[in-house]
């Protein structure tokens, strides 16, 4: 089992065109612990918009009915990918990774294998 700062390592360095990856508490909006970003890519400004994302589909899905989990959710930019991976293990639920990707270097298939692989090996 790894910790989040492994975790979060892993995520930048063994997917391609990774720029940013953070664990985020989708409960308060803060990230965990990050990995990467930048001038241009703030994960902790990312972390707390996309927590806003996660909770109006989880609020979507309670309205629709539907019984079923979100797995992930993709943002495509014209530049970048932005993958979050709501996390499904004992003791994870209520954290999402995020993981901010150059769309010119990234294989969005497989940086999603990927950071499955990682998911499973998170310890929180």
């Amino acid at each position: 089992m790894a910790n989040v700062e492994t975790t979060l390592k892993a995520a930048t360095t063994t997917i391609d065109g990774a720029l940013g990856a953070a664990l985020v508490d989708y409960g308060s909006g803060m990230a965990l612990g990050t990995v990467g970003g930048g001038k241009d890519l703030d994960l902790a400004v990312a972390a707390a918009g996309n927590t806003d994302v996660v909770r109006a589909k989880v609020r979507t899905m309670d309205m629709l009915g539907l019984k079923d989990e979100i797995e992930d959710i993709l943002i495509t930019l014209g530049n970048q990918y932005h993958l979050i991976r709501l996390l499904k293990g004992r003791g994870s639920s209520g954290f999402f990774l995020y993981l901010a990707l150059d769309r010119g270097r990234a294989n969005l298939a497989m940086a999603r294998h990927q950071l499955k692989s990682i998911e499973a090996e998170l310890e929180i």
